[in-house]
């Protein structure tokens, strides 16, 4: 099985988890709100935007972002499960998101589609080809666009989830191409690592300006079940937020 399938399926399973738990996430839209962060700097730019969330998966972040503003939100998402259930999420909210299949990095979208690209926490590292995601989300984008990431720091997979001590693991390398993670929600599906140098590089390359670049000690998931880890006291960065805008 190659590493793409692989990685179908790990998504397809992580996303069963949206329809077992719909009750749930369906409350927890009515309420949605995004990080601080994101808040701060995104609230000046989505009064009546149209914004694309690319792999969208459950799409509660879309609910928040069209209460902070958003004329519309667009999900994209390879699952047709996660697009499922989000989809009826919106529609029974009556919340102006809609949903579609989509396979990354070619979307098949129409040039200058949206006014802000939202995506991150978790997204990144299913993608196998950087430079083109960066190229789409570049030509989706209106002149003077917006994209947004807001995601695991490149150095989160290299820290143990002990409770008692920071410390890096063994078996990792901050300079690996990618590794396989048992975890939920990947199961054994290959992720794919960048350096924060490469994140910003393809962005820039990809004919982006840089707005805005922060490191974050709090981490924006949490395995069910674990406790705390050291790792995420504060001495550590396990997240990053990236702005950048399209030229006009």
């Amino acid at each position: 099985m190659s590493v793409h399938e692989r990685t179908r399926r790990a998504w397809e399973d992580a996303s069963r988890k949206h329809v077992r738990e719909y009750a749930e996430h369906l409350e927890l839209a009515r309420t949605a709100r995004l990080l601080p962060i994101e808040e701060e700097l995104l609230g000046p730019l989505l009064d009546g935007a149209e914004v694309l969330h690319p792999q969208s998966g459950h799409g509660l972040d879309d609910h928040a972002l069209v209460r902070l503003g958003a004329r519309a939100v667009r999900g994209l998402d390879y699952s047709s499960t996660a697009v499922g259930a989000a989809q009826r999420r919106a529609e029974e909210l009556a919340v102006p998101c809609r949903y579609e299949v989509a396979e990354l990095p070619r979307t098949g979208l129409a040039p200058g589609s949206a006014d802000l690209v939202y995506t991150g926490k978790g997204a990144l590292i299913w993608l196998e080809d950087l430079d083109a995601w960066a190229q789409e989300m570049h030509r989706l984008l209106r002149p003077g666009g917006h994209l947004f990431v807001y995601e695991a720091h490149p150095l989160v997979p290299l820290w143990a989830w002990d409770a008692d001590e920071a410390r890096v693991r063994a078996d990792r390398s901050y300079f690996a191409a990618s590794h396989v993670n048992d975890t939920f929600p990947a199961g054994g599906a290959t992720e794919h690592q960048r350096t924060l140098a490469e994140l910003v590089m393809t962005v820039l390359g990809a004919g982006f300006e840089l707005l805005h670049l922060a490191e974050h000690p709090e981490p924006f998931w949490q395995p069910d079940g674990e406790d705390p880890a050291a790792a995420w006291d504060g001495r550590l960065p396990n997240a990053v937020s990236l702005l950048a805008r399209r030229g006009a």
